[in-house]
């Protein structure tokens, strides 16, 4: 089966650095094969006959053993990454309202948790912020439109405070990690 691993935390501000190339060799080390990563934030792509918590616990294990600092992991399966982009709840129009907004930042995302809030949580957090940015539930995650960069969003920030473990990409990787998966 074909997994995406991602990262939370590395390569961000100068801490937690952590070479792609040594991730590469660490995951390929595991037994993983076909071993990929795509940019410094922490995405690898490997096939693996073993099931998701095993591997997520190998990966996160030999992971603080190799680069001394603890990091969580969340494994998605091709399909499933397949159908985040599949699912996409926000319309043309609302993409399109947001990019106009500043054409010089990305405006989709998606945060990825083994625990996510459920739809209640999501409707509170959103009714709490009253911006022109949108939060919806996804499969395992959530997705996030923002009119500004996601560094100024106050929604952003105010799921970021909700304490979920979570790790978020945005649109454009998303689509290459599928792309990767695919090959």
């Amino acid at each position: 089966m074909t997994y995406a691993a991602l990262f939370r935390g590395i390569n961000v501000g100068g801490k937690n650095i952590v070479k792609m190339v040594e991730l590469r060799q660490l995951l390929s080390g595991l037994g993983f094969r076909n071993v990929k990563t795509y940019i410094q934030s922490g995405n690898a792509i490997f096939d693996s006959d073993d099931e998701a918590p095993k591997i997520k616990e190998t990966i996160q294990v030999a992971f603080q053993s190799a680069f001394q600092f603890e990091c969580a992991v969340i494994l998605r399966t091709k399909e499933e990454i397949e159908a985040v982009i599949k699912s996409l709840p926000f319309s043309k129009t609302e993409m399109a309202e947001a990019a106009a907004a500043n054409s010089e930042v990305e405006h989709l995302y998606y945060y990825f948790s083994d625990n996510p809030p459920g739809r209640s949580m999501i409707r509170t957090i959103g009714a709490e912020y009253g911006g022109p940015d949108k939060l919806a539930v996804g499969a395992g995650g959530m997705y996030l439109l923002c009119h500004e960069s996601i560094r100024d969003s106050k929604l952003a920030a105010a799921l970021v405070k909700q304490n979920f473990s979570m790790t978020a990409r945005n649109w454009k990787t998303l689509t290459k990690l599928s792309a990767m998966m695919e090959t």
